[in-house]
């Protein structure tokens, strides 16, 4: 994924224009994903600080390169099944920041009542053709019931975590609303002019926890949602990898995956051989080697990782996060295994 996403803003601008955060942990797997990225590309945290403190970072190298910089923040974690269309939204909103004050987030339709995304509610339009708009709200994560609420009134769109910003417009707000981070800051630009970026800054660790919705984005009056097109699924969620698969079975991307299966009842076989009996709608994947056989079960995900099997109801993104949370607390009180399959 993180090849996928360098690839695709690759094909817009110059390659050492991109820079990636990621944890201290990861270099070496980074290194070998990207070997053709600078060292001085990639911000690594020494620990995890949500997603304002390695926007802040990141943002003050970049604008030390280049004041004037419009600065796109994405995932990787997600698919993208148009990259024409993606690149065209991408650079339109580049370019609606470098005339407005503000920030864009790119917001796509939600086709299902999803409680694992975040929401973005739309107000007036701010543009002729009618795709940007002033954002009423901003939900993290809703109920099934809101959820079914923000999808049948059409206002809401699903938050991609895709955001788009003018530098120096970015880095006033910080100081304007994020008290905690204004003391901290000069050390942060500082590192920035530094252009040393092979350790985060010596205060990282301290910097509190914060996402750049909650903590800055809900706090300015300028900030805009585009309403895109171009297919998009979170892939850090099982419904996320349903979604996908279905859109790649449908003929809705380019692109096929030779991994990923999908038979006439909607059942998506990841990397895995099963066999269905009167089975609908489920999400199963496996180790290499091993054999399913599936009788009676709809909406549901069926999934093994280091010996532990999974098994809950698709829709529940509550339940599959507890369950997972209890597997990986029990398998931290096992001797280590001598082998483990990687996703």
């Amino acid at each position: 994924m993180i090849q996928q996403t360098y690839d695709r803003f690759r094909r817009m601008m110059p390659a050492d224009h991109i820079y990636i955060s990621t944890q201290e942990s990861y270099l070496p797997m980074l290194q070998e994903q990207l070997p053709e990225l600078s060292r001085q590309q990639v911000l690594a945290e020494p620990v995890r600080r949500g997603t304002l403190a390695p926007v802040t970072w990141g943002t003050s190298v970049i604008a030390n390169r280049c004041p004037s910089a419009r600065i796109v923040v994405s995932p990787a974690d997600q698919a993208i099944f148009d990259d024409e269309a993606f690149a065209s939204d991408v650079l339109q909103s580049m370019d609606f920041v470098a005339r407005h004050d503000g920030f864009v987030t790119l917001g796509v339709s939600p086709t299902r009542p999803e409680t694992g995304y975040g929401y973005v509610q739309a107000g007036e339009p701010e543009n002729a053709d009618g795709k940007v708009f002033h954002v009423k709200t901003f939900t993290e994560k809703p109920n099934e019931e809101f959820a079914r609420m923000f999808m049948e009134s059409g206002e809401f769109l699903w938050n991609t975590g895709l955001f788009v910003f003018a530098a120096e417009y970015m880095l006033q707000n910080i100081i304007k609303h994020v008290p905690e981070y204004r003391d901290e800051f000069p050390e942060l630009a500082n590192v920035g002019a530094t252009a040393t970026i092979d350790a985060a800054p010596r205060l990282y660790a301290a910097l509190p926890n914060l996402s750049l919705e909650y903590a800055l984005l809900e706090q300015t009056g300028h900030r805009y949602v585009r309403h895109c097109r171009f297919g998009w699924a979170d892939l850090g969620s099982w419904q996320g990898i349903g979604v996908d698969a279905l859109h790649l079975s449908r003929g809705d991307s380019p692109k096929s995956k030779a991994d990923v299966q999908v038979d006439e009842n909607e059942n998506v076989v990841v990397h895995a051989e099963v066999l269905f009996d009167n089975s609908r709608d489920n999400i199963v994947r496996l180790p290499s080697g091993h054999l399913a056989a599936i009788s009676g079960l709809d909406g549901y995900v069926v999934t093994e990782e280091n010996g532990v099997l999974m098994i809950c109801p698709k829709g529940d993104a509550a339940a599959i996060r507890r369950l997972q949370t209890l597997a990986q607390h029990s398998a931290l009180l096992q001797p280590a295994p001598q082998t483990s399959a990687v996703n």
